[in-house]
């Protein structure tokens, strides 16, 4: 069995938060480039794996096809808007073997989505970072990050390496790498 590919989206201020104080993506943080390269990422996905409080503050307009993670699901449960995914009581293997044996996988976070998908191994992280946002006190990319732990040093810990960097927005600081496993 070919294992799934999983693919992290995170953009993230220059002190690697992803969300303000309040744990909300502010508007700061938001940049057309980088939207229009995450929504066709997002195309790409067979299955995009969602936290439940994302999923619940981001509408599914365009219908894709979601696993949200949960600690209120029974395992595996299909529910009208999505499957809710309990990963304490079914492994990530198992469901890979249920829905995508060889799929793409996006996980767009939250900060416990991309934890346990770091602990699972990423086929690749696209990382995009607006480098004239600071935002003091915000949720962090990993749950490292909140203790100082710069997301580039985590990532390289998990066994990724970083490609070129592109500036995606110079005009807003903002840019895109993408980290994968040695190859």
């Amino acid at each position: 069995m070919t294992p799934p590919e999983i693919h992290g989206y995170a953009i993230v201020s220059r002190d690697d938060r992803i969300a303000d104080a309040k744990g909300l993506m502010p508007a700061s943080l938001k940049n057309d480039a980088d939207w229009a390269y995450f929504q066709a990422e997002l195309g790409r996905a067979d299955y995009v794996v969602i936290g439940r409080a994302s999923h619940e503050a981001t509408p599914n307009i365009k219908r894709r096809k979601r696993i949200v993670l949960s600690r209120s699901a029974r395992r595996l449960e299909k529910r009208a808007d999505a499957w809710w995914w309990n990963p304490l009581e079914l492994g990530f293997e198992e469901l890979a073997k249920a829905l995508a044996p060889a799929a793409r996988i996006a996980v767009p976070g939250g900060q416990a989505a991309f934890d346990m998908f770091l602990k699972i191994g990423y086929s690749a992280f696209h990382l995009s970072r607006a480098e004239r946002i600071a935002l003091p006190a915000g949720r962090g990319l990993f749950s490292s990050c909140e203790t100082g732990v710069a997301a580039e040093t985590v990532l390289k810990e998990a066994g990724l390496h970083a490609g070129p960097t592109l500036d995606i927005d110079p005009q807003a600081g903002v840019t895109l790498t993408l980290w994968r496993p040695a190859a």
